[in-house]
């Protein structure tokens, strides 16, 4: 595990180049972590909950955090990631889901407490499986004999993404520019609509009963000029030539909503990459 001070610098400045459009993101993840980095001895895990529409940055982000914290990113044998449709898939094995989930994060706290764990698609999750984890969210000393206190847990949802832009939205109407908007005006909206959804996998949880998420982050939707970051930056990475026309080109072939304004795209940066292959 790399050193929590120079991780955090490093983190920062990777996310200041590569994440496009998300001021408030940038400012939650990194206030986040570094308060939890500071302590020789957290009183309990970090849980983070991330929301927004697909293709605004939640599992890029995720890979990024992962990639500073492990040398070997998401393949390092301290990260696991949870897939409902993959891991989780049938309502009926519920409990035996149950059973194994507590089994796996309860033996990989024991190999490494600095463990990550992230459980993607979190609104597609059987309600009332997750709470099985919350032994080990809470701010207690051992759960089954394990210190666990130092692991991340990162919850990844478009649950709330709906919200999120409808808001986004507004404040561009009232002339509120991205970069002045607070958690404040998010988190009641995503609360409504990711915990007191029967559809989510929180509904009802005893995880946000007990308010063991720690931070809510919440991804705005992007603009056309974000898409042509995107598109610059995926350029770079695939080593190809940064033609202003392509950029133009791949970010005007993606749709944008509302109708009428056609202000922020329908997929964020999720399809870049693959539009780009037509141009070159």
């Amino acid at each position: 595990f790399v050193k929590d001070s120079l991780f955090a610098a490093g983190l920062e400045c990777e996310l200041a180049v590569t994440l496009v459009g998300q001021p408030l993101v940038r400012q939650q993840l990194m206030k986040g972590l570094r308060r939890f980095l500071e302590k020789r001895s957290p009183e309990k895990p970090l849980v983070m909950s991330f929301h927004g529409s697909t293709g605004t940055g939640k599992t890029f982000v995720s890979a990024v955090l992962v990639r500073h914290l492990f040398p070997e990113g998401l393949q390092s044998p301290n990260v696991h990631q949870f897939s409902p449709v993959v891991h989780f898939p049938h309502a009926e094995h519920v409990e035996r889901y149950k059973a194994n989930l507590k089994h796996w994060i309860q033996g990989n706290l024991t190999n490494c407490g600095r463990s990550v764990f992230l459980f993607e698609e979190m609104d597609k999750m059987h309600p009332g499986l997750i709470d099985v984890i919350m032994p080990f969210l809470g701010p207690s000393w051992v759960v089954y004999g394990t210190n666990y206190r130092k692991a991340i847990f990162i919850f990844i949802s478009n649950a709330g993404g709906e919200q999120i832009n409808e808001m986004t939205l507004d404040l561009w109407r009232a002339h509120r520019d991205r970069e002045e908007i607070s958690l404040q005006d998010m988190e009641s909206a995503i609360s409504k609509a990711v915990f007191e959804n029967p559809e989510s996998g929180f509904w009802k949880s005893g995880i946000i009963n007990e308010h063991l998420i720690d931070f809510i982050v919440p991804f705005l939707p992007l603009k056309h000029h974000h898409v042509k970051q995107c598109v610059i930056n995926e350029l770079v990475q695939q080593g190809l030539e940064v033609r202003q026309g392509v950029v133009q080109e791949v970010a005007d072939s993606i749709p944008y909503f509302p109708e009428e304004e056609k202000l922020f795209s329908s997929t964020g940066c999720k399809t870049v990459a693959s539009r780009i292959s037509y141009f070159f």
